[in-house]
């Protein structure tokens, strides 16, 4: 590719449309034109010039404004199928994600999981296309603001008056004294603030050019924001966890690799009272019913101290107390937990007696943990039970046979084995609420309910995130951006002398009545006369 040389010395990349110092057509098809294209000073761009390697192509494709656009859009449209159904990370923990779905949500739940929606914004395909964007953003940026630049800083003041006549305002006049009119006008442009550079008599007054770097300020923001989103799937950059933890229980709290355990010491929830709060919730607690005023977990945060082995209950040391409330998170590290549902009334432990069905004498109490049950319960004196099978959440497939929905308790059932000095092979019994069956024929013994016991739980939101810095960062530079291109415009004028004229151009990338207006007040009181817009005269011809 060859430089272009003008007839002024300076010499220009090749596509150069206008020599950047004078502003003259290099091209042919300048000469037909009523007014010059001034978008990128008519610089070259190296996606206009360069089309023959593959860099070259990848280059074209991605410093296309078309392509970035759809690339939004269908990163947009990508991004409202995730919000068709809740995305993994925030179903219940009851049973796998698969079955969740089309338990769920049927037919659509499963195509919805086998496509990979259920983990939309992590999936590869969705990070390549926010990184595609990025990619975008960054050639389309370079691509014109690089030549932008090297146009604006090596424009002279005397241009060629081929790029005069073709400003959209251009005007000519013949006062008395030249000299005396350009002074005036030199100073009155000072006045307004601008920058005013002078050559052989002929004046260049500009100022506002930092606006034209404003869109690429709002790329940089946009970048930095991607980065930061980006980010988020980097590991131990961002948590978002769901916590359910029962009153009286200890957990680990998730992704801090084992080293910060939970205790729930007890949950309360308080709800609108219509006698005791403001009677102007007294309608809207009609209508709704129990509506919760605060509610809370009153919690212990522990740290493990030193190493622990694997399968050994670890050694805890208190770290704080806290009550944990909507919008009162507890606070460490870099995690905040955050309270966020809350479940009354779950089933904990159901108690059985071993009891003879002809007698009703009772052999015995066992109590099952409906979390974590154990297996064998030995009642002394030969008798005892073995829990054959449990199903939390209980209910028949297809097939009629007992499966569960979760592992949540909602509905418990057991199959029980029990064993007696007269049955010391055992009998089977199925029990479930309100069911009793017996599937190998007649039993001697039978289970019978005994009570239940309750708990709370506490569902706790585990949020970490050391991206927020970055995307707020990236944020304020892209509103920096807007407001520098939209609040200022690059204004420019040249007045040349020829002769005994004065010619008078100016260009302005938008606020074409401001620079008129200005205009008008620089040459008040002088005997020029004012630039006409030749866009308006092109239209009306």
């Amino acid at each position: 590719m060859k430089e272009v040389k003008c007839e002024c010395g300076h010499v220009n990349p090749h596509g150069t449309i206008l020599c950047e110092a004078c502003g003259k057509g290099l091209e042919e098809g300048n000469k037909n034109e009523t007014l010059l294209d001034m978008r990128y000073e008519g610089s070259a761009r190296r996606s206009q010039t360069y089309n023959k390697t593959i860099i070259d192509k990848i280059w074209n494709f991605f410093s296309s404004v078309k392509v970035g656009v759809w690339l939004i859009v269908i990163t947009l449209i990508a991004s409202s199928f995730g919000t068709i159904l809740p995305q993994e990370m925030y179903i219940p923990p009851v049973m796998p994600a698969a079955e969740y779905y089309e338990d769920q949500y049927g037919w659509f739940g499963k195509l919805y999981y086998d496509l990979g929606f259920n983990n939309l914004y992590s999936s590869w395909w969705y990070l390549i296309l926010i990184a595609s964007i990025g990619i975008s953003l960054v050639i389309c940026s370079l691509d014109r603001v690089i030549p932008l630049y090297r146009a604006l800083k090596k424009q002279r003041v005397t241009r060629h008056e081929g790029f005069l006549k073709k400003q959209r305002l251009y005007g000519t006049s013949t006062p008395n004294n030249v000299d005396e009119e350009i002074a005036k006008v030199k100073e009155k442009l000072k006045v307004k603030r601008y920058n005013v550079r002078e050559e052989n008599g002929n004046l260049l007054a500009e100022k506002g050019r930092f606006s034209r770097w404003g869109p690429y300020v709002n790329h940089v923001g946009l970048i930095i924001f991607l980065v930061g989103c980006m980010l988020r799937f980097v590991p131990g950059m961002y948590v978002d966890k769901i916590l359910w933890i029962r009153e009286g229980e200890t957990k680990v709290i998730p992704e801090t690799n084992g080293e910060y355990y939970l205790e729930n010491k007890e949950f309360t929830v308080e709800v609108y009272d219509k006698e005791k709060d403001n009677e102007a919730f007294e309608e809207a607690l009609d209508k709704a019913g129990m509506v919760a005023k605060n509610y809370q977990s009153d919690v212990v945060l522990y740290k493990t101290k030193g190493n622990t082995v694997a399968g050994e209950e670890p050694e805890l040391e208190v770290v704080k107390e806290y009550n944990i409330r909507v919008n009162e998170p507890l606070k460490f590290e870099d995690f905040a937990l955050y309270q966020v549902d809350y479940k009354l009334d779950e089933l904990n432990k159901m108690s059985f007696a071993l009891a003879h069905k002809t007698t009703n004498e009772q052999f015995g109490t066992i109590t099952v943990d409906l979390v974590n049950p154990a297996t064998k319960y030995d009642l002394g004196k030969g008798y005892s039970v073995e829990i054959v099978s449990y199903f939390p959440d209980f209910e028949f497939d297809k097939n009629g046979d007992p499966k569960t929905k979760s592992r949540i308790p909602n509905n418990p059932a057991f199959v029980f084995k029990m064993f007696s000095p007269e049955k010391p092979e055992g009998e089977i019994s199925f029990i479930a609420i309100q069911q009793n069956i017996e599937p190998f024929g007649d039993n001697i013994y039978k289970m019978v309910f005994n009570g239940i016991e309750t708990k709370d739980v506490s569902a706790l939101t585990v949020r970490k995130d050391l991206t927020l810095w970055t995307i707020g960062i990236g944020g304020i530079i892209f509103m920096i951006g807007v407001i520098q291109g939209s609040y200022w415009n690059h204004r420019r004028i040249w007045v040349h002398r020829h002769e005994n004229e004065v010619w008078i151009a100016a260009h302005t990338n938008k606020n074409w009545f401001g620079i008129k207006r200005e205009i008008q007040t620089v040459i008040a009181d002088t005997e020029l006369t004012e630039p006409q817009d030749q866009l308006k005269e092109e239209k009306v011809g």
